[in-house]
């Protein structure tokens, strides 16, 4: 997977350990206000503001560029706005606001940002945008990793695993019933995705082996007719996706548009059979809403990898029901996949600092 983005290369990104086009590029752009950096014999100050970004990204960093690096953990956003101060280029390690007052803070002379996630409903992109600041994030080369996680979420909700595992807990075993912990079937279910874009068409590939019935989708435009008939996918209204699926998997961006899209009214149109799943984003889901769903059984169960708010609260009422499987928003969350993705996002802003196109451009 991230061959596909290393692969598509200009000259800028081709390094080595000695003399490398991309060193002699950032160097002779760097101009006379970098005078202080190059004395050391780097162009560009970039900051990195995680201190668990992985080595791959850092390691191609620094062979081009002075690194500063925040340490704080959780991140201390005053140490943030103070190490910004004066460099050329960020990479955003975490989901902090990435806003007005982080871009005043850097000052005009930076250059480029990229972020080391898919998401960037914490960036305020109308802003980043006003000031032609070039910024980059890393989709795709997660999808891979969420889309295994999504299908684990699935089976779990369907076949209770949660509820199964409390069970033992508790020393609750009913296996004299022959209808004992009864779940849903994958095998001919109609499968839709609120959201059918890279992550959505992996799910649905993976899903394919499991002889399902079709795939379902609701968005904005219609996929290459090529995918659909690869996938067995149809388009469809949002109303028609809910009152057929039999599972509902929520692998959209979080928009003004798709923001609270999941509510009493979405609920009551499903099957009571349904099972929820969302690895898009928490607020796309009205939460109270899902509860009461879940509790009064309107839909069989929910499987989330996202929540509103993150963190959720250990006292949640989600968390007492025992049809629902929650994880701590761990879709991304394998060793490659982060490499990939600091990696990835390291290109983003070296290509931005020399004014090339962004492996990963967010606009």
């Amino acid at each position: 997977m991230l061959s596909r983005f290393i692969g598509v290369s200009a000259a800028t990104i081709i390094s080595g350990r000695s003399g490398s086009i991309l060193s002699r590029t950032l160097y002779k752009s760097g101009g006379k206000n970098h005078t202080q950096t190059m004395s050391t014999g780097k162009a560009y100050k970039v900051l990195i503001t995680h201190p668990e970004v992985p080595q791959e990204g850092i390691d191609l960093l620094k062979e081009n560029c002075e690194i500063i690096q925040v340490q704080s953990l959780p991140t201390n956003r005053a140490e943030l706005l103070q190490k910004i101060r004066g460099v050329d280029g960020v990479l955003w390690g975490g989901h902090e606001a990435l806003n007005a007052e982080v871009l005043d803070a850097a000052g005009p002379q930076l250059k480029s940002i990229s972020t080391m996630s898919a998401g960037i409903d914490y960036v305020d992109v109308p802003e980043v945008k006003k000031r032609k600041i070039p910024l980059g994030h890393t989709p795709t080369v997660l999808n891979t990793a969420v889309a295994d996680l999504a299908v684990g979420l699935l089976i779990a909700a369907g076949r209770r695993f949660h509820e199964g595992r409390r069970k033992i807990e508790t020393d609750n075993w009913e296996n004299y019933h022959l209808n004992w912990m009864l779940g849903q079937d994958i095998r001919d279910s109609k499968v839709g995705f609120y959201g059918f874009g890279g992550i959505g068409q992996a799910i649905a590939k993976r899903l394919s082996g499991f002889d399902i019935d079709q795939v379902l989708y609701t968005t904005r435009r219609r996929v290459h007719k090529e995918i659909e008939q690869e996938l067995n996918a149809k388009k469809v209204d949002f109303d028609t996706l809910l009152a057929q699926s039999d599972f509902v998997v929520i692998a959209s961006p979080l928009t003004a548009d798709t923001q609270g899209v999941f509510n009493t009214t979405a609920f009551n149109k499903m099957k009571e059979t349904a099972v929820l799943i969302n690895i898009g984003r928490g607020k796309i889901v009205n939460q109270d809403d899902l509860y009461e769903a879940l509790k009064s059984n309107k839909i069989f169960a929910a499987g989330l990898d996202v929540t509103d708010p993150e963190p959720l609260s250990a006292k949640d009422k989600l968390l007492s029901l025992d049809n629902v499987v929650v994880l701590p928003h761990i879709g991304s969350a394998t060793k490659r996949t982060r490499a990939e993705m600091a990696t990835i996002a390291a290109h983003n802003v070296l290509r931005g600092l020399v004014g090339e196109p962004m492996l990963s451009p967010a606009y």
